[in-house]
Formats: structure tokens, C-alpha cells, sequence
């Protein structure tokens, strides 16, 4: 009788892994440096130091749930009927404002005919 051949075990598929995720490695770090440096002298510009402020076109909704816009007191429905544009009403919320207070705000300026309403955040000031 002629002895079978002993299994061979299964090969191990980290290595080729291994390989491949090497290779990608070195494909974006020499494609990282193919990018073309900024000028040595280019100084950008800093918008740090500026003051946020919200744009002067937008509602402002204060923490006790009152609106203002352009400094003046106002009703979601006495803004509408001020604005020829509806396509797009923004409002800046303050932090405090009760979330309740938001939503009826800009469900108020959607019924009275407001495309859509924009709500104004801190990162989108800055």
C-alpha cells in the first residue's frame, strides 16, 4: 500500500494583507508629496481675531424666546411680511434658547411662507 501524503495546511493570508496595505502606504505617501508646496512667502490670512457676529440679514432669537432683526423687535409673522425673498429665511439662535422655542419659531416662518429657514451655528460664524 502506498502511504498518503500528509495535508499540507492551509496558507495564512496575512502576509499577502500585509503586502497590500504596505503598498498602499507607500502609494499615498509619494502621491502627499507630489502635491505642490505652498509659496515659502505666502502669508494667509487670519480671521481668528474677528469679531462673530450674526449676518445682517438673519432673525435673531434670544434666550427668553423674543426676536429681534437688525437690532429691532420683531414677530415671525411682521419679518415675513417685511421680506420680498422667502426662498430662504436665516435664523441665529442663541446658545440658551429653548430648542421647544426654535422649532415653533421656524415652523411660524414656514406657515407664513418661508421656503426654507436656515439656522445660523457658531462654526458657520467663525
Amino acid at each position: 500500500m502506498i502511504p498518503r501524503p500528509a495535508p499540507r495546511p492551509k496558507k495564512d493570508a496575512t502576509i499577502a494583507l500585509i503586502n497590500i496595505v504596505f503598498l498602499m502606504l507607500i502609494f499615498f505617501l509619494i502621491a502627499g508629496t507630489l502635491a505642490a508646496p505652498l509659496d515659502p512667502d505666502l502669508q494667509l490670512v487670519e480671521t481668528g481675531d474677528l469679531e462673530g457676529r450674526e449676518p445682517p440679514d438673519a432673525l435673531v432669537l434670544k434666550a427668553d424666546g423674543s426676536l429681534t432683526y437688525r437690532g429691532e423687535p420683531v414677530t415671525a409673522e411682521a419679518h415675513i411680511a417685511g421680506l420680498e425673498d422667502l426662498s430662504a429665511i436665516r435664523i441665529v439662535p442663541d446658545r440658551a434658547a429653548a430648542a421647544e422655542t426654535l422649532v415653533s419659531v421656524a415652523a411660524t416662518l414656514r406657515d407664513a411662507g418661508a421656503g426654507k429657514v436656515i439656522v445660523v451655528t457658531e462654526r458657520a460664524l467663525q
